[in-house]
């Protein structure tokens, strides 16, 4: 039986899992079908995984050595980068993208060295790109620096008595150790670049095929055909939904694969 802890609980979440179960109950087959073959859906699809998966490649690269330099650093200046990474968390994804305008707009920061060579970021591809680095990148650091706190020092310094350089003991030692929540960090830096909507509004605009992410996507097509903002809607929530599953089961899968590749 329910202790009287999980009834007071119940309501969260029931308001948590309303939202989700109402978008997949709610429409029928034949508005599925019409909301995906809306002409925002493809463009929007496309340039959402496009940019997502190179904002995730750019996150990755630069923010492994910088996961590890945190996890390994008990210096003030490291705390304070820490600080830093941190920042998007908790301003709204709308400030962000005013600040990268107020960085790389024509007035900005940037605006007129970019200019003189005949660079303009805003309402660009490249726009969406660095918004959802922005946004993105705090949970892949965060969560890779944890990962490689666990990863003992006296096995790196057993790799370097065996003749192993840093790097060679960084990728044979701590990297295969700290794996499972590099994925688990990237998967979720993914899929907030994926969802990202205020930032990549306000620094890339609205432009069909251009910038016109998914989330964008339904915020324009609710104005004119809710099928389309719901099927959308659909995608992005079956996306989150596998990833949260996939990461559930994550551990156990890696720990499985680790003791069939063991000595018997």
């Amino acid at each position: 039986m329910m202790s009287r802890t999980a009834y007071l609980a119940a309501p969260l979440v029931m308001v948590l899992l309303l939202p989700v179960v109402g978008l997949f109950v709610s429409p029928s087959a034949a508005d599925v079908v019409a909301g995906a073959n809306h002409p925002l859906f493809a463009p929007a699809l496309w340039l959402s995984l496009r940019t997502s998966v190179l904002s995730l490649g750019l996150i990755v690269v630069m923010g492994t050595p910088l996961a590890w330099w945190l996890a390994n650093s008990s210096s003030p200046s490291a705390r304070v980068v820490e600080l830093v990474v941190n920042l998007p968390i908790v301003i709204p994804p709308a400030v962000i993208g005013v600040g990268l305008l107020q960085v790389f707009g024509r007035r900005g920061l940037l605006g007129p060295w970019l200019e003189s060579v005949g660079l303009s970021v805003p309402f660009s591809s490249a726009a969406v790109v660095i918004a959802q680095v922005v946004v993105a990148a705090p949970f892949f650091v965060q969560a890779s620096a944890n990962a490689f706190r666990k990863v003992d020092d006296e096995l790196m310094v057993v790799a370097r008595t065996l003749g192993e350089s840093g790097p060679g003991a960084f990728l044979r030692v701590a990297l295969p150790i700290a794996l499972p929540g590099l994925i688990a960090g990237a998967s979720i830096a993914w899929a907030r670049g994926l969802g990202e909507f205020g930032a990549t509004l306000l620094f890339a605009g609205n432009m069909t095929g251009e910038t016109q992410t998914m989330p964008i996507a339904i915020y324009t097509a609710l104005e004119s055909d809710v099928r389309a903002a719901v099927v959308m809607s659909m995608l992005l929530a079956a996306v989150g939904v596998l990833l949260l599953v996939a990461l559930r089961f994550a551990p156990a899968a890696w720990k499985w694969t680790r003791d069939l590749g063991g000595p018997s």
